[in-house]
């Protein structure tokens, strides 16, 4: 008999084992102590030791302080999603991504790293555009949306292309890259703001009104060359004058960019005439017509203003030298450079 009970006793334990299930689910590997203790099968604080930073979700932040039916809806533990959009409404409505931390952090929903994420994009924030509003450039009706309203600077900026006067960008043809005028990276639209790289305004060029060379009101037409806006100053200098002695149109040949035309330094001159920069020649003169002494034709020069020698004594010393005469041009001739040798 007690054979026969022992044994009714074990198939009946068989049986009720089989029919009892984890409600943690068949897969749970965790032992019940980590949890539970003999008060009840309710979460026993005192005793909870289960680490949650080894699972695919480690505790963080806001996530340290909540409940744990809050992600574990039931008591499958497996059942509960690692992904934030899993758990949290998508106010954004995609168009942030998927990727919740790419703005935000468990510690809080706040975003702290706006100029991190727009360097990751396609516009990153310099200039004036660091200080911008989110929603002046992310319209939506309540902003949450992020869609993207365009990269080019027109895209938000047609307004202010449209409307700007002094100049008239529309009239004058502009082009709606605006960063070819205006750097992104600036604070403002004008003054320093403002890329004139194509033309630089250095110099001489630095304090002048855009309407001082820009008279049409059509920026596109306005010639770089110096000669366009110079040829009044051109025709009106006498000394030296200018058209009588046939000087270039390249007014940069003898002019320097800094304020005023003076001193005129014919940096050519070194290279297609006589060396007056280098040489023995330089620093001995100080004014033009020192050698030219016909204002009106610079291709007339003078040696012997400077060089007072003798004409009998430089007969005689230039004796059986080919081509000698005593005049300036036969001079340069025999001493291209300026030196006693030739």
């Amino acid at each position: 008999m007690r054979v026969l009970s022992f044994l009714i006793m074990l198939l009946t334990l068989l049986i009720v084992k089989q029919q009892i299930k984890s409600p943690h689910g068949s897969a749970f590997k965790i032992g019940c102590a980590t949890c539970h203790s003999t008060k009840g099968w309710y979460l026993d604080s005192t005793i909870y030791s289960f680490d949650h930073n080894t699972t695919r979700l480690p505790l963080k932040g806001q996530h340290n302080e909540i409940t744990c039916r809050l992600c574990h809806k039931s008591l499958v533990f497996t059942d509960a999603r690692t992904e934030c959009n899993e758990c949290h409404t998508d106010i954004h409505q995609g168009t942030a991504g998927s990727d919740c931390s790419r703005c935000h952090t468990p510690q809080s929903w706040l975003v702290s790293n706006i100029n991190e994420i727009h360097r990751m994009g396609r516009f990153p924030l310099l200039g004036a555009h660091i200080m911008a509003d989110c929603n002046d450039c992310h319209k939506s009706a309540d902003g949450t949306r992020f869609d993207i309203t365009g990269v080019n600077c027109i895209d938000c900026h047609r307004n202010d292309y449209n409307s700007t006067e002094s100049p008239n960008h529309v009239k004058a043809e502009f082009s709606e890259d605006c960063s070819s005028c205006h750097p992104i990276n600036s604070f403002q639209w004008t003054g320093a703001g403002f890329n004139h790289n194509f033309f630089a305004l250095v110099e001489g060029h630095s304090e002048l009104q855009c309407n001082d060379c820009h008279t049409t009101g059509k920026y596109s037409d306005t010639s770089p060359d110096c000669y366009s806006c110079h040829q009044d100053d051109y025709m009106a200098t006498t000394n030296p004058n200018h058209t009588g002695a046939n000087f270039p149109v390249t007014c940069n040949t003898c002019h320097s960019l800094t304020p005023g035309w003076k001193p005129a330094n014919y940096t050519l001159h070194d290279k297609l005439s006589f060396p007056i920069y280098s040489g023995r020649h330089a620093g001995t003169w100080n004014a033009c017509n020192i050698c030219h002494t016909t204002s009106s034709n610079y291709s007339v020069f003078t040696c012997l203003t400077c060089h007072e020698h003798n004409k009998t004594e430089m007969d005689n010393e230039h004796q059986g030298e080919t081509g000698y005469s005593y005049n300036s041009p036969a001079c340069l001739n025999c001493h291209p450079t300026g030196n006693s040798d030739r």
